[in-house]
Order: structure tokens, then sequence, then C-alpha cells
């Protein structure tokens, strides 16, 4: 996919040919979808970039923006388990816009940053709150196996109209838990593109997880954490549906 995503202005117009030549089509339910990049070269993630966010984890909006990564191999795709550690454990929910990175590159400036993106996906930036909180740095915390799944699938950017104009939401089994839209991230897309490249280079398929908004579980009173058994739904107004189930490590 990293290949295809690097080739995409070359091949694009291929393969939408192949597409139409072939009226063979296999069942989506058919299938076992896998996550969109089973390796990403990088996967960062912004932290208190939704208003309701900020407010229910009673903190001050963040003057510069807050990043951290997640370890490439905490990669999971849609339909696959979040593993709950087996020891006394916290682990939260997050739902998230998520930038595949296309073209790329350096210095991106804000203006030229939507053209570095390939397409967008639903991300669940899962995480184990004891954990993320033992110290300043939160990148363990966010890290764990199966923690960043991220899917059902790619849709590319020319099918996003506006990607600061999303609906997004989350399900906990049947109670709704985030309810918000992309409008309402602090620093937009664009901003944490320009922002990032400034430090490294964006290179094809790498992930940015873009925030998530209020309604965490780690905010409820009682606090409510994932448990085995427990199924995740988010969801992104024109991206689809990502769905685990929760089961012990």
């Amino acid at each position: 996919m990293t290949t295809l995503i690097a080739d995409w202005p070359r091949v694009r117009s291929g393969l939408e040919s192949l597409l139409a030549s072939n009226p063979e089509r296999i069942p989506l339910e058919s299938v076992q979808l896998h996550a969109p990049i089973a390796r990403p070269g990088k996967i960062f993630a912004i932290g208190l970039n939704y208003a309701d966010h900020i407010a229910e984890s009673n903190m001050e909006p963040p003057k510069d923006q807050v990043w951290f990564t997640k370890a490439v191999t905490s990669v999971n795709g849609p339909g696959d388990p979040i593993e709950i550690p087996s020891e006394p454990s916290f682990v939260d929910y997050e739902v998230e816009l998520v930038a595949v990175i296309g073209k790329g590159g350096r210095d991106i400036a804000r203006e030229d940053a939507a053209a570095a993106v390939f397409g967008y996906c639903v991300g669940n930036d899962v995480t184990e709150r004891m954990w993320q909180h033992r110290t300043q740095q939160w990148s363990l915390g966010k890290s764990f196996d199966t923690h960043a799944p991220f899917g059902p699938w790619i849709t590319t950017a020319d099918e996003v109209r506006d990607p600061h104009a999303l609906n997004i939401r989350a399900w906990v089994g049947d109670e709704l838990r985030q309810n918000s839209n992309t409008r309402h991230l602090v620093f937009d897309i664009w901003d944490q593109i320009a922002h990032l490249s400034h430090a490294m280079t964006l290179e094809p398929g790498d992930l940015i997880f873009t925030g998530t908004p209020g309604g965490i579980g780690a905010a409820m009173d009682p606090r409510k954490f994932l448990q085995p058994g427990e199924i995740v739904r988010s969801e992104i107004e024109t991206l689809g549906t990502l769905t685990n189930i929760c089961q012990l490590r």
C-alpha cells in the first residue's frame, strides 16, 4: 500500500480504467479487511485538540501543538480485537480522524498541506491511562500492541469535500460516548502538517491521528474503561465505521 500511495499520481488512471473494465466484484461481507497500511513509517498523534476534550480533562488550551508517537506495532485492523492487559488496567478509547500522507515532504506550507494528504481513515487512539500518566511522556501508554486500529479503508482525499466538517462519533456497546464534528479541531489538519513537516520529512503512508473529542471514559463519573467483551464502534461521516471487540490479553 505504501508503494501504491507513493506511485498514486502515476498509476491512478490505469487502475481506474482497469476497475471500470472489470465488472466482477467481491462482496465486502465475504472478506476480512486488514489495517490499510500494515507498517506505517511513522504514526504521530496530537493531544488536547478539541475544546470539549480539553475542558473535560481540566486543562488549559495548549499554546503549542502537543505531539506523541504510537509504535508501528500498535497497528490494528477493522474487526480485529483490542487487547486488554490482564493486570489492573485503564484502557480507554479515542475516536480520531486519521490523515494518511501521500506526497509528503519537508517544510510544507499551510497552503500546500492539503496536497500532501493521500486520504483519510477512521482511527481509535486506544490508550492505557495508567501507563500514559506515569510520566510526562505519553508514548508508552499509547503504544500497546493492538492499540492503533484504523480503517476500515482509506478514502482518497478527493472524495472528502471538507475534512474539517465531518461528524465524528464513538459508541461502546449501545452507548454513544463521543459525538462531535471535526470543525472543532483546535489546530486543524493543515496546521498539523505544516508543524510536523518543519521538524521532519513526512513520507508516503505516514499516519497522523488528528485528535479526539470529548467523551472519553477517563472523564466520566464514574470512569468507564474498556472491559473484555465490549465492542467499540468508531464512526466518521463519509469515511465509514471501525468496529473492534475488546478481549483479555
